[in-house]
């Protein structure tokens, strides 16, 4: 926000500087035609301009109050030099030359006076001394007249100018902090939901898988196999009492353990050994060993468990098959049973055990699902995530 304003500044102060330059020049100009300005005094005039000029150049290159002041004190220098010998015979022409210098040469700085109670005091000083001074030159010295409007209306241009600049700018910032505010609200509550999320499939695939076989009993798994889930989910459960909550890093993705390659073939295993236990005859197929990063090994172990879970309770088999095979970019696994089967369609977003715990947990690390089943002949299930 303070670059913002900074450029700002430097804006308003390169639109002075380059405005107030060019109606130096354009005054130069015009007081040099013959008959304008006295010969004798024509140099002095040209020598206060020159000042002025420099002091235009450092309005354009500093904030400081005192470049405009200066800016101002040598304009209408220029401005009653111009007007010397004051014996009546300056020429009529002098008040026409002299607008362009009070409207531009020295009205340009009203774009950097647009702010502060000092700068407001040093524009309206510097307004009512260079109209004035446009205004009392010439024969006819009227305080209304064409060039000193036109001395005026420069002054309140550049003035506006610096108004409207400052007020748009300042606008925008408003509305870029109401946006980051906004940004970080819609942040906060979408890794509220990821971390929602994440606790209903840790809780869906740990102590919920659990608690369904002792409410049915146990059918169809030993006590030894219950106690062993058991001791894995509380295990799992001490893990996250002692600090190690799992937080998203991206929407669906937890782990205990930092991000690193372990090999699939060494945790494979453990799904081998759980679903034996369980009951569910599991023939392996392909790959053993393929190195992934923990995050996507994690996603495809546990997406894995739960599609051999789901043949478990729902299938009404105990014989499964899965086949891993591995490419130069993906790990696959494609889960078969001649189960009864079941309409992909009619899979519901409540149904956390598919949506969120196979489809949406593979889709966060970069992976897909496709599931190919009709009721009566069976599933198959593949699963895909990136190497």
């Amino acid at each position: 926000m303070d670059l913002i304003d900074k450029e700002r500044r430097a804006l308003l102060q390169h639109a002075a500087r380059a405005l107030g330059l060019v109606g130096v020049v354009i005054a130069a100009f015009c007081l040099s035609l013959p008959g304008v300005v006295e010969a004798d005094v024509l140099p002095s005039v040209l020598i206060v301009l020159a000042g002025q000029a420099a002091a235009l150049v450092m309005v354009g290159r500093s904030s400081h109050i005192g470049w405009p002041a200066l800016t101002i004190v040598l304009g209408c220098g220029a401005l009653v030099l111009a007007q010397l010998p004051f014996d009546g015979t300056v020429s009529a022409s002098l008040p026409i030359a002299l607008a362009p210098l009070a409207a531009a040469g020295i009205g340009a700085v009203g774009t950097v006076l647009s702010e502060g109670r000092a700068r407001w005091m040093l524009w309206a000083l510097g307004t009512l001394a260079s109209s004035l001074l446009v205004a009392l030159a010439g024969p006819t010295r009227g305080l209304i007249s064409v060039p000193a409007i036109a001395a005026l209306a420069g002054w309140a241009i550049t003035l506006i100018i610096g108004i409207w600049v400052t007020a748009g700018v300042r606008r925008g910032l408003r509305r870029i902090a109401q946006i980051g505010l906004a940004h970080q609200a819609e942040r906060q509550a979408s890794e509220t939901e990821a971390q929602r999320r994440q606790s209903a499939r840790l809780l869906h695939d740990t102590v919920l898988a659990t608690l369904t076989l002792l409410a049915h009993s146990g059918v169809g798994v030993s006590a030894d196999a219950l106690r062993q889930q058991a001791a894995e989910d509380a295990r799992l459960l001490r893990q996250l009492r002692l600090g190690s909550t799992p937080m998203p890093r991206f929407s669906g993705s937890y782990s205990l353990e930092p991000v690193g390659e372990t090999t699939l073939g060494t945790t494979l295993e453990s799904v081998k050994q759980r679903f034996l236990r369980m009951g569910l005859t599991v023939r392996w197929h392909g790959t053993g060993q393929v190195l992934l990063p923990n995050d996507v090994l994690d996603a495809f172990l546990l997406a894995l468990a739960e599609c051999l879970e789901n043949v478990r309770r729902h299938a009404g088999v105990t014989e499964a098959d899965v086949t891993i095979t591995e490419s130069d970019d993906a790990l696959r696994a494609v889960v078969t049973d001649a189960g009864v089967g079941f309409d992909p369609t009619a899979i519901t977003t409540e149904r956390l055990g598919f949506s969120e715990s196979v489809v949406a947990r593979l889709r966060d690390v970069g992976g897909n699902t496709r599931v190919f089943s009709t009721p009566g002949a069976g599933t198959t299930v593949m699963l895909e995530v990136p190497r």
